[in-house]
C-alpha cells in the first residue's frame, strides 16, 4: 500500500516554545506471545532549553525495558513531508548508535554505557491500513488537527501492517516474518494531563482485525475537555466512534480494567481490557521534560464486540474476538479512583 498517513511529516517549524514530537512503533510476535514497542521522542529541537534532547525507549519481552538518551538535537533528522525519522547519538560513526525508520523500514542499535550492544534491529514493513478507509487516509483527530486547535496532536500512522526481519535484544535474537505491526505519533507541548490507551492487531482467530482506542483530557483553544475515540479496521472496512459525535462511555481503573462502549445509528461497540500483570512504567514528554507518568502492559487481555444496529434494536454481530497480546495503558493523573465518563 502506497497511501501515506495524514500528519506523517515532522511538525516542528523552528518555534522556540515548548515542543515535543514522539513516535511509537510496535511489533507483536504472536508465536511466542511477546511484543517489542519502540518509543522515540525529540524535545525542544532548537536546543536552547534544559529539556532539549532525544530519547529511544524499548519495551521488550515480559515488559523488559531500556532507555538511551540522545542529547544532541542537531543529530536528529526528520522529513517535513513524509514519515522519515532518525537520530544518531554520537559523531563517532564506528559506534553507529541510533535509529531510523520510514513507513516501510525500521532499523537501529542501542548500546550500554560501557559500549556493549543492548539492542539491534532491522525489519521491513508492509503497511496494510493507516487511519480511515483503505483507499484514503484521514487525520485521527479530524481536519481541525491541521489548525493546531488540539493539544497535543495525535495520529495513528499505521493501524495494521506486517513486519519481517529480526531484533537482537539482551543477548537473544528474535527472527520474525509478517508479524503484526503498528505505528502512531504525538506532538505538541506535552502529553495530556490524564489519558488511557488500548491497541491490538494480533487476534489469533481474527487475522487482520485492528483496534485502537484512547481517551484523555485535551486542551482545545485553552479549554479542557474529556474526549474518547475508538477505531476498528476489519475486512477492509473502517468503523469509527468519537465521543464528540456519538454516545460514548468509559470506565477505566487506575490500573487493571478498561471498559468502553459507544454507538450511533449504524453500529454499536463494546471493548473490555484487563491487565493481569503489574505492567511497566515508561517516560513521556511533559512540560518539564520526560517523566515516568505512563504505565503499560503489552500482555493485556482485550475483548471487542461490534454489532450493526437498526431502528428496531440490535442487529447482526460483525465481529467478536479476544486477544491476550493487547497494549493497555494509563497515564498522567491523578489516578486515585476509577475514571468514569458518559457522553
Amino acid at each position: 500500500m502506497n497511501i501515506e498517513a495524514a500528519h506523517s511529516g515532522y511538525h516542528w517549524r523552528g518555534q522556540s516554545k515548548r515542543f515535543f514530537e514522539g513516535w511509537y512503533l510496535r511489533v507483536t510476535l504472536s508465536a511466542i506471545a511477546q511484543t517489542f514497542a519502540f518509543m522515540y521522542s525529540i524535545d525542544d529541537p532548537a536546543g536552547d532549553s534544559p529539556y532539549s534532547g532525544g530519547a529511544a525507549q524499548i519495551l521488550g519481552p515480559d515488559e523488559s525495558y531500556y532507555c538511551r538518551t540522545f542529547p544532541n538535537v542537531h543529530r536528529f533528522q526528520a522529513s517535513l513531508q513524509h514519515l522519515s525519522v532518525g537520530h544518531q547519538r554520537a559523531a563517532n560513526l564506528s559506534s553507529d548508535e541510533g535509529y531510523q525508520f520510514t513507513a516501510y523500514s525500521h532499523q537501529g542499535k542501542l548500546l550500554t554505557p560501557a559500549g556493549a550492544v543492548q539492542a539491534e534491529w532491522e525489519y521491513a514493513i508492509e503497511p496494510i491500513s493507516t487511519w480511515g478507509e483503505l483507499e484514503r487516509s484521514k487525520a485521527t483527530a479530524g481536519w481541525l488537527s491541521y489548525l493546531s486547535v488540539f493539544e497535543p496532536g495525535w495520529q495513528v500512522l499505521m493501524a495494521h501492517g506486517l513486519a519481517s526481519g529480526h531484533i537482537f535484544w539482551q543477548g537473544k535474537r528474535y527472527d520474525f516474518k509478517e508479524a503484526p505491526a503498528y505505528a502512531e505519533k504525538n506532538w505538541g507541548g506535552a502529553f495530556p494531563s490524564k489519558w488511557f490507551w488500548l491497541q491490538c492487531n494480533a487476534f489469533a482467530n481474527t487475522p487482520g482485525l485492528s483496534i485502537t482506542a484512547a481517551g484523555g483530557v485535551r486542551d482545545v483553544l485553552g479549554l479542557k475537555e474529556n474526549v474518547g475515540l475508538i477505531g476498528i479496521h476489519y475486512q477492509g472496512q473502517f468503523y469509527e466512534f468519537i465521543s464528540t459525535k456519538t454516545t460514548f462511555t468509559w470506565t477505566v481503573d487506575p490500573w487493571g480494567y478498561w471498559h468502553l462502549s459507544a454507538h450511533d445509528y449504524r453500529y454499536r461497540v463494546e471493548i473490555t481490557g484487563r491487565a493481569r500483570d503489574k505492567g511497566a512504567y515508561v517516560r513521556v514528554p511533559t512540560r518539564e521534560g520526560l517523566r515516568w507518568l505512563c504505565r503499560d502492559t503489552t500482555h493485556g487481555e482485550l475483548r471487542v464486540q461490534l454489532w450493526s444496529t437498526s431502528r428496531r434494536g440490535e442487529g447482526r454481530t460483525i465481529v467478536e474476538s479476544t486477544s491476550h497480546l493487547a497494549g493497555l495503558e494509563v497515564g498522567g493523573g491523578p489516578w486515585e479512583e476509577p475514571w468514569i465518563i458518559e457522553s
